[in-house]
């Protein structure tokens, strides 16, 4: 520490100057005492006017930081933290002084210090400037008779402004930049809350949104600061990705580096912060993915650089090895930066030029030489302008836009193999043309051709040219501007490709496109096509909104369950992954909806009703959804229970009976997960397995539940119960539902008329929904409901095997011996189909003759006709083994209806 003492005053003149000025603070960092050191600097001067206070704390404070940094006591995470919270603290008693001066008796309200660039995420340079934005509300600002708000707020702000710059003959405390503000030109320095949060709304550029990444309330009434950055979030952090805002700070980086061409070449005179391969640019590195990824991930919208890094990396988002060179590189710079900064208290980032002034800082920072100081950067620099260059340049190449070309389109359309060129080339004229509202801007039309030449050859290569052309129109015709679209089409090549296998293969997913194109944004991620992630992840993914009310709850778990779906159909589109995963995938997403919304509801209905003691909601899911295996399209089977005693009363402000209050608290969560809202629809929630069917009560007790099972249950009800599965509710009711349905479903029974009744049950559904066709797996003989039906009859005549899981339960029964040893595959090929056609053939109908070798091959065949042999030897094993059991029913099934239950 004394080296670092010494290197200071002889190498800076300014920390020589402050070493004099503040003896007491020196001997305290000569005896290794940074943090003590620190503690005095900030209470420097308590009786002095406050600008002469801030003044002398800040002289102090400067030569605390340095000497702590250069004596490697402090790293540059908190020479960086202490420098910025001297700065919040600064800013916070120069406004009290202000209003101390023009209002004595009022506290400080009404106006908020919103602080940006290194200042808002805490990462102030040593000799920085600040750059706030200043906000007033103006029906709480204090003023005088006869005083408009906003100039008493201007007032305000020009005191606390003067107090913080203006040099004195003790210095300055800071350098305050106001141009950040909307319109500095024309606007005053402080503006209404209200004029600003419209313009971030409706005006702002694209650096501005950039800039917002690290704002914070610094200052000031903190209350109105953070509500104002609470309302402009939406537009910093936006879901559906601008590549235009992206684009925008590559240009920015372009024209940093052409203004400051100077300053470019490394060596000698090289720009830390603005040259390639500067601070800057790792900066904006962090930036570009945070607003890419952050909209719909907000544990990537950490402020500070650094920290940004290490989220990035952490999500997939950037390559590990790539974030550490880049965080390494970026403190090395930082405190070179630093040590330019400390030798004459200024505010630049140039490697001085001049060869005593480049030695004087080589040891100030404890370099051998001039020399040595610049080989320690070199490295730097170069890895930094190299991964940034990337970044500017893309990765993959494009080729020449169509337009340009001499060729005419027709033949160039000929050349790609298209024989029927005049509908592509008159849909291709109508979007050039305008036609369409999304394509009438210039930049929408920019864009467009900039993607034409690597759209149109995938769309040629599609086994439907034609249709995939045609389903492109019907996604453009519904958007509003197709800029952002194009834009990421554009910036990420591959995911044409992607495209066009939907718009051939999937109408489902290609129908959702249209109604909302943002969905294909979240295929950007690095693990967009992995498998969904367990239960607890996507609970906290959903939990993790920006989530101020219900309606934003609603929203938010819509957006992240859309965004998931149709990542998931995207796998089986591509043949990443198979199907059955992607069917439990859709599970674990069904659950985390239930999971997440039920909460939300409750915490809704609590507000109002209170609880009621003892009591809780349950939740049991049935069908395909208590299997934990979904389609698609599949809509979730619920039944709604509740705990404690029915007589009880909530405690709330508006009490309820405990019967009326759980089966409004049902509906509640009914309502939030199936009404359409303005971020789309969710599922279709089915009640019908309740107690008494639609007759019955929506949510009934535990204990009523049990009676109705074992007392006036139907049979197929007990059917329905093998498939029953808690999804919401504490372990212990859970466990409390859980124990009723195994008493259930192991109770002693009536072999025969559990036969005589099922058989019954499955003519009269065959009878009353038949197949649409032979590849209506589901409810075609043979198929899935057959399937269904010889397992849950299995399971009750046996009382064993009892799993909701259709594939475990076979397993389990299979190897008791009580099924075929066919039934397990033919089951996983079925569903598989099952999961497929959902998205290629939503009606169940025969798959178009293009698709058919990728339904083939996400359902494990060769080939289609493979595909149709296994499909037909699958029903066949389930056929006989159902016609097997029901033929155990003393008279034969055709009695059936005289035995039901």
């Amino acid at each position: 520490m004394v080296s670092a003492l010494e290197r200071a005053r002889r190498h800076s003149s300014f920390l020589s100057i402050q070493a004099q000025a503040a003896p007491e603070i020196a001997d305290l960092l000569a005896g290794g005492q940074a943090e003590e050191a620190w503690a005095a600097s900030i209470a420097l001067s308590p009786d002095a006017p406050a600008g002469t206070r801030l003044r002398r704390r800040r002289g102090a404070v400067a030569l605390t930081a340095a000497i702590a940094d250069l004596g490697g006591q402090w790293g540059l995470d908190t020479v960086t933290r202490h420098l910025s919270d001297f700065a919040d603290s600064a800013i916070d008693e120069a406004l009290e002084a202000a209003f101390a001066e023009r209002y004595p008796d009022e506290p400080v309200r009404g106006i908020a210090v919103i602080a940006l660039g290194k200042h808002g995420s805490q990462e102030l340079n040593y000799s920085s400037d600040i750059d706030p934005i200043l906000i007033f509300d103006p029906d709480i600002v204090p003023r005088r008779a006869r005083e408009e708000p906003q100039e008493a707020a201007l007032r305000l702000a020009q005191k606390m402004v003067s107090l913080l710059s203006e040099r004195t003959g003790d210095g300055y405390v800071f350098r305050v930049d106001l141009r950040l503000r909307p319109n500095p030109e024309v606007t005053p320095i402080v503006l209404p809350v209200d004029a600003a949060i419209g313009y971030y709304e409706s005006a702002a550029l694209g650096w501005e949104q950039a800039a917002f990444i690290r704002a914070r309330t610094a200052a000031g009434d903190k209350a109105l600061g953070d509500a104002f950055l609470r309302a402009i979030r939406p537009f910093v952090w936006r879901r559906s990705i601008d590549f235009g805002t992206v684009q925008a700070i590559g240009d920015v980086s372009r024209r940093i580096r052409a203004h400051y061409a100077s300053g470019q070449r490394f060596g000698p005179g090289y720009d830390l912060k603005r040259g390639r391969g500067g601070i800057r640019e790792v900066e904006f590195f962090a930036q570009a993915h945070q607003l890419i990824h952050g909209g719909r991930n907000p544990s990537l919208r950490a402020p500070a650089t650094r920290a940004a890094l290490a989220a990035l990396a952490a999500h997939g988002v950037i390559d590990a090895e790539a974030a550490s060179m880049l965080d390494t590189a970026y403190v090395t710079l930082r405190e070179a930066e630093h040590r330019l900064q400390m030798v004459d208290d200024r505010q630049t980032h140039s490697i001085p030029a001049n060869a005593e002034a480049l030695e004087t800082v080589a040891l100030l920072a404890g370099c051998e030489s001039g020399q040595s100081f610049i080989d320690r950067l070199a490295p730097h620099v170069a890895d930094v302008g190299s991964q940034f260059d990337k970044l500017l340049g893309g990765d993959e190449a494009r080729t020449g836009p169509l337009p340009e070309s001499a060729e005419p389109l027709e033949a160039q359309l000929i050349a790609l193999g298209i024989e029927d060129v005049e509908p592509f080339v008159s849909r291709i004229r109508k979007w050039r043309g305008g036609d369409l509202r999304a394509l009438r801007s210039v930049p929408a039309r920019e864009a467009l051709e900039e993607l034409l030449p690597t759209l149109v050859p995938a769309i040629a290569r599609a086994p439907a040219p034609l249709a995939a052309l045609n389903r492109l129109d019907d996604v453009l015709s519904g958007l509003p501007s197709a800029i952002n679209f194009l834009r990421l089409l554009v910036a990420r090549p591959g995911l044409a490709e992607t495209l066009v296998l939907i718009l051939a293969h999937a109408p489902a997913l290609a129908e959702a496109l249209s109604r909302r194109p943002a969905l294909f944004d979240g295929l950007i991620d690095a693990s967009a096509l992995d498998p969904a992630p367990d239960l607890p992840a996507l609970v906290r993914e959903m939990r993790g909104g920006d989530c101020e009310d219900f309606q934003a709850w609603l929203d938010h778990v819509r957006h992240s369950v859309g965004e998931r779906r149709f990542a998931l159909g995207v796998q089986i589109i591509r043949g990443e992954t198979d199907p059955l995963d992607v069917g439990r995938g859709y599970g674990r997403v069904a659950d985390a909806a239930v999971e997440v919304l039920a909460e939300a509801a409750i915490r809704e209905f609590e507000a109002v009703h209170g609880r009621v003691a003892g009591g809780e909601l349950l939740i049991l899911a049935m069908g395909r959804f208590g299997g934990g295996l979904l389609t698609n399209a599949s809509d979730l089977d619920v039944v709604f229970l509740f705990t404690g005693d029915f007589n009880a009363e909530s405690d709330g402000g508006r009490p309820l009976g405990a019967t009326q209050y759980f089966n409004r608290l049902a509906q509640r969560v009914v309502n939030a997960l199936s009404v359409s809202t303005a971020a789309g629809a969710l599922y279709e929630v089915d009640t019908r397995l309740r107690p008494s069917g639609t007759q019955g009560l929506l949510a009934v007790s535990v204990d009523s539940f049990a009676r109705y099972q074992a007392e006036a249950a139907w049979t197929w009800e007990h059917l329905a119960l093998t498939r029953a599965r808690a999804v919401f509710g504490s372990p212990e009711g859970r466990d409390e539902i859980e124990a009723v349905v195994r008493a259930t479903l192991t109770a002693p029974r009536d072999g025969d008329a559990l036969l005589a009744a099922a058989a019954k049950m499955r003519a009269d559904i065959a009878r009353h929904k038949p197949p649409k066709g032979d590849l209506d797996v589901k409810l075609v003989t043979g198929g899935l409901v057959d399937l269904e039906f010889l397992v849950h009859v299995t399971q009750l005549l046996n009382r064993t095997g009892f799993h909701p899981d259709l594939s475990e339960a076979i397993r389990e029964l299979t190897a008791k011996g009580l099924l075929s040893e066919a039934l397990m595959p033919a089951h996983d090929l079925l569903t598989r189909y099952l999961v497929v056609s959902r998205l290629v053939t939503p009606d169940a109908t025969e798959p178009p003759e293009e698709s058919r070798w990728l339904v083939a091959k996400a359902c494990g065949a060769s080939s289609w006709a493979d595909l149709l042999v296994r499909i037909e030897d699958a029903r066949q094993s389930i056929g006989a083994a159902w016609r097997e059991t029901i033929a155990l029913i003393p008279g034969g099934p055709e009695t059936a209806s005289d035995k039901e239950n």
